[in-house]
């Protein structure tokens, strides 16, 4: 088979562009049709250059595009031996695509195979589950951090937006990792001192600056840490996790209240009560009410129906 891209435009516009225009006129129901038709191309597409983003098929990519618009360039413009070099070229393009992208067309195909079709198409996990898991890391950092005697500001957001905390900071945006937030609290590094923001399963932000409570309000003997952990508690919902750097000990600020020196396993449970399960506990009694109200409300229309 051989691909001519220097081939008649104006036959084949004639013969296929304007051919399907008058279909599309004749029978209407076919612009759904197409409309489907060129929506699943282009999430394949998508799908295709999530997929090779970052990897040397990334950069590849952009060669394979110069050279085939090249080889219509070369057609167009009659080259003909530059073009009959160039087809020739694109006539073995299948084999090396396959060849160029075998690690990344090996990959999805063993998501398909494993039924992992959410991964595939960019869905991420369960949020529930996926919540679970970054308070998992978090513990093991904290941990980490409390053995070595390392202080630490950890702030959970939750429905109250801290937007102003996070903008004294810096943005990270990145997974929550146990690695990077044993990092980021390593003394004498530039994100070291101040306080983390994980929001939306992401570590926004470091080095961020919180309000402190008031004296008044705190025992004498704890530190900054614990007072800031404690204003931001109370100023919003906030789940706040300390490590002192003179003990080691790890405490919990919730609702301007300390839970002090928890242990690991207290620390994971109070964690996942407060940031999962009240959070889906809520969400999912208010679809369960919703769906009530709209069941009692379509009995209600259909007995008034009926009675009229």
């Amino acid at each position: 088979m051989v691909i001519n891209l220097g081939m008649n435009w104006e036959n084949f516009f004639n013969e296929n562009i304007l051919t399907y225009i008058k279909s599309l006129q004749e029978n209407p129901f076919e612009l759904i049709t197409l409309i489907i038709d060129i929506s699943i191309v282009l999430f394949l597409c998508y799908c295709f250059f999530r997929i090779v983003r970052g990897s040397r098929a990334g950069q590849l990519i952009k060669g394979i595009i110069l050279l085939i618009i090249a080889t219509w360039v070369s057609g167009l413009l009659n080259f003909k031996i530059l073009n009959w070099i160039l087809t020739g070229i694109m006539n073995l393009g299948v084999i090396a695509i396959i060849v160029i992208f075998q690690p990344e067309l090996r990959r999805a195909l063993e998501q398909l195979g494993t039924n992992k079709l959410t991964r595939f198409f960019g869905i991420d996990k369960d949020l529930s589950t996926k919540t679970k898991e970054d308070i998992y890391k978090v513990v093991i950092a904290v941990t980490e951090l409390a053995k070595t005697k390392t202080g630490a500001l950890i702030v959970f957001e939750r429905d109250i937006k801290i937007q102003d905390i996070v903008a004294t900071g810096i943005p990270i945006n990145a997974d929550v990792s146990p690695q990077l937030l044993v990092n980021i609290f390593e003394p004498k590094t530039p994100l070291h001192d101040g306080a983390v923001v994980i929001s939306g399963n992401k570590i926004t932000a470091a080095a961020c600056v919180l309000p402190l409570a008031s004296d008044k309000d705190i025992a004498r003997e704890l530190g900054t840490r614990h007072r800031a952990a404690i204003g931001t508690s109370k100023e919003s919902d906030s789940i706040v996790v300390v490590v002192s750097e003179e003990t080691g000990k790890i405490s919990v600020a919730k609702d301007g209240t300390l839970i002090a020196d928890v242990r690991e396993d207290v620390l994971k449970k109070i964690l996942i009560s407060n940031i999962v399960t009240k959070r889906f506990a809520v969400n999912y009694e208010e679809r369960k009410n919703r769906l009530k109200e709209l069941s009692q409300k379509f009995k209600r229309e259909k007995k008034t129906n009926e009675n009229n």
